[in-house]
């Protein structure tokens, strides 16, 4: 005997399908929902970890900035120091230096020369005076060529003079002369 089904069962398979479409449905919903607040918590979780990152980053750099400042500042204070260093240095080896500019100017004074005056500036010296004659100042130029403490002597003037500042003595000259130690003319 043939079974003949009178149930309708077309629509018990369309509710059946509903239910699992249905159910399929919620559950790849929960899943895309889950979904997305785990990779907004990963993501929120690199942020916050590149930002401490970045903040642990700015410390550093902050403390390195100050230790820039601070090596600057040692440099500055180092290089002041060896100015004053070098200051006192050349003040110690110019110190017998003005003894023996006023011996060498002694000694090399000839007979028949006064010396009206002396003045220095840096290493030049600019003497002025008078003589007895014109000979007088290149015998005078002569011993300051000789001079260890006295060198390289330029004549700037020598001119009769019209009213004698000392009798005899009718030529006033002027000439400078580099002053500088043996040592100091060794190595030039």
């Amino acid at each position: 005997m043939a079974k003949i089904n009178l149930l309708p069962w077309r629509e018990n398979l369309r509710q059946q399908r509903q239910k699992t479409f249905l159910t399929s449905l919620a559950f790849a919903a929960v899943v895309a929902v889950g979904l997305v607040f785990a990779g907004n918590w990963a993501m929120n979780n690199q942020i916050s970890g590149q930002e401490n990152r970045n903040n642990f980053l700015r410390a550093e750099i902050r403390k390195l900035d100050r230790a820039i400042e601070r090596i600057e500042q040692l440099e500055e204070t180092r290089e002041n120091l060896i100015a004053r260093k070098n200051v006192i240095e050349r003040l110690q080896t110019n110190r017998s230096m003005m003894v023996h500019l006023f011996n060498q100017l002694a000694q090399t004074v000839p007979e028949g020369v006064t010396l009206n005056s002396v003045r220095q500036t840096g290493d030049q010296l600019t003497i002025v005076g008078t003589s007895e004659s014109e000979t007088r100042v290149s015998e005078y130029m002569r011993n300051i060529e000789a001079a260890e403490w006295l060198h390289a002597p330029t004549l700037r003037i020598v001119e009769r003079s019209e009213r004698e500042e000392r009798p005899g003595q009718p030529h006033r000259f002027e000439l400078t002369a580099r002053v500088s130690s043996p040592d100091q003319q060794q190595e030039t």
